[in-house]
């Protein structure tokens, strides 16, 4: 099979919401290859703590590239500690302009409780607006049902579960096998 015609992996909703003094970050467990799930409850959320500062990363992609991306995170914290905004702008701008990073499929969704950003490999640091991010191949319904139900009185981490949960029924790359990180500022 040549690189063409490999179906290529498949999967992945994320979803962070900052709500009430709080963000959660959730993220689905299902990894599909073409249209096979291959496994129901990876771990794509994740906790770091370089130097005691916690952020809270979520990922969507290739999960190699992911890992790589989340060590390069964490040694930028670890120079620039309680800077998220500061430390992921550094990782965007490698993650741009280095031949080796430039060929990594991945996005994170990271927060430290008080800033919710979006990272991409095309450079791009992004601040949500009405402060939903949302990433992956189910990352648009997940949005759109947590942008309308961010206004009600559920709290950060029930406005993403039932976004993700939403999501999960539409959207056949995503699972409701939840990983739920919550951070306060």
């Amino acid at each position: 099979m040549t690189q063409d015609e490999f179906p290529g992996w498949h999967g992945t909703t994320i979803i962070g919401v900052k709500k009430g003094g709080e963000v959660v970050i959730a993220g689905d467990g299902q990894v599909s290859l073409g249209q096979t799930v291959i496994k129901g409850t990876a771990r794509k959320v994740r906790k770091l703590s370089p130097g005691g500062y916690d952020v809270v990363v979520g990922f969507a992609g290739s999960t190699a590239d992911a890992f790589t991306l989340l060590e390069r995170l964490e040694a930028k914290l670890e120079a620039t500690p309680g800077q998220l905004a500061r430390a992921s702008v550094e990782l965007a701008k490698d993650w741009r302009t280095d031949k080796y990073l430039q060929k990594l499929e991945a996005m994170l969704i990271v927060t430290d409780g008080s800033e919710l950003l979006i990272i991409t490999g095309a450079g791009d640091v992004l601040e949500p607006e009405h402060s939903i991010a949302a990433i992956g191949s189910g990352g648009n319904f997940a949005l759109a049902a947590a942008r309308g139900l961010i206004d009600s009185d559920r709290d950060a981490e029930t406005v993403a579960r039932d976004a993700m949960k939403i999501a999960s029924d539409i959207c056949v790359y995503t699972n409701g096998n939840l990983t739920v990180e919550k951070i306060k500022a």
